[in-house]
């Protein structure tokens, strides 16, 4: 195995089945890489439709969505574990880039890229485009690296070396960063493109969601200034 993806899951069965699907029609082969879901003990029927695609299917033990993306990294097989979200649809050179990528710098530790909205709407592309250029200037400036969980891909043994993911409700996916940076270098692609819902920004709206983010990062990710639920999206 080349790479392995891991995916985390809660009550996703509106939405598994065609992120799987998007991951098994990658321009790479599909037998360089195998697709981990880490379910995290849904009460729909998430779990028989990712048996359909996935090499693996797990309930999570450890707690958070940081500890279901650790679950699913110790049981990788591949040098190279890449996350993203059971809502998200895979562009079908996903999996190559983020392949290739680390084939280009071998002194990368982590390389991440861009986010587009799945649903339409001008807001949804205005909100992402804004989060793109955040994420351009961040990298340049080296001021932060937007690591989303959605679409950021580590090398296996730097990623165990600093113990994977704190368990935060967010900001978990932006903090890693902080810490896999002094491991190596810390890369952003913007080929590695990922369709990202924008479901959470509808329930909860744009600004909570970011000053969730925002505030736990602030903070350094401390398990202790965040508490977690299990949520359910319309």
């Amino acid at each position: 195995m080349k790479v392995s993806v891991v995916i985390p899951t809660y009550n996703e069965e509106k939405n598994i089945g065609k992120c799987l699907e998007s991951l098994c029609n990658q321009t790479m082969k599909r037998s360089d890489y195998e697709l981990i879901v880490v379910d995290g003990n849904s009460k729909d029927t998430t779990r028989d439709i990712a048996t359909q695609y996935a090499d693996k299917v797990i309930i999570q033990t450890r707690p958070k969505v940081g500890g279901a993306r650790n679950d699913g990294a110790d049981i990788a097989t591949a040098d190279i574990i890449a996350t993203t979200d059971g809502d998200c649809i895979l562009p079908p050179k996903w999996i190559e880039t983020i392949y290739a990528e680390f084939g280009a710098h071998p002194e990368a530790v982590a390389v991440y890229g861009t986010v587009y909205p799945l649903e339409k709407g001008i807001k949804n592309k205005i909100n992402l485009g804004l989060a793109n250029t955040f994420s351009r200037v961040g990298y340049y400036t080296k001021m932060l690296y937007y690591t989303l969980g959605c679409n950021t891909a580590f090398r296996k043994d730097a990623f165990l070396k600093i113990g994977g993911y704190k368990v935060c409700d967010a900001g978990d996916d932006l903090e890693i960063a902080r810490r896999i940076v002094h491991e190596g270098k810390v890369c952003f692609c913007p080929k590695m493109k990922v369709g990202f819902s924008m479901r959470r920004y509808d329930q909860f709206g744009t600004l909570k969601s970011l000053r969730e983010w925002f505030h736990i990062v602030r903070k350094g990710g401390d398990s202790d200034e965040c508490t977690y639920s299990k949520r359910e999206y319309e």
